[in-house]
């Protein structure tokens, strides 16, 4: 059925609700997994060492959801590519899906900032609406 299955984990629950979906889909379909986190920088640094350092601040703060993926995926014996990215988290998502023949795009419903999207609109809608392949949007 599918062949490539990427989820896109921010390290919240529900992230980890997707991943816990998409780990089931890949283990019994036998289709490779891989996890892409995006760490969004919010604001323009004004130098090459802010860049660095926020660069690093996101790679620890992802630290603790890939480590809980690869124990998660290691005890259903599912191989498990980690994909860390720098930007804005849809257009990165996007371009990685389109360049790497993903064919499933399974995300949770709700982030870290839940109201932010209640009131925005979500990461999560956003990509629906521009992913090239099919999408699972996990409650």
């Amino acid at each position: 059925m599918y062949k490539r299955i990427l989820v896109a984990n921010d390290g919240s629950e529900s992230g980890f609700k997707a991943f816990a979906a998409a780990l089931e889909l890949a283990g019994s379909s036998g289709a490779e997994l891989a996890m892409i986190c995006v760490g969004e920088l919010p604001y323009v640094p004004a130098s090459i060492d802010e860049v660095v350092e926020q660069e690093e601040e996101e790679k620890r703060r992802h630290a603790p959801a890939i480590e809980r993926a690869r124990k998660l995926a290691a005890e259903k014996g599912v191989a498990l590519a980690i994909h860390e990215l720098e930007g804005h988290p849809v257009k990165r998502v996007v371009e990685f899906v389109d360049s790497n023949g993903v064919d499933l795009l399974v995300v949770g419903f709700h982030g870290h900032s839940a109201a932010y999207e209640r009131l925005i609109g979500g990461t999560a809608d956003r990509l629906v609406r521009l992913a090239h392949c099919a999408v699972l949007v996990v409650k």
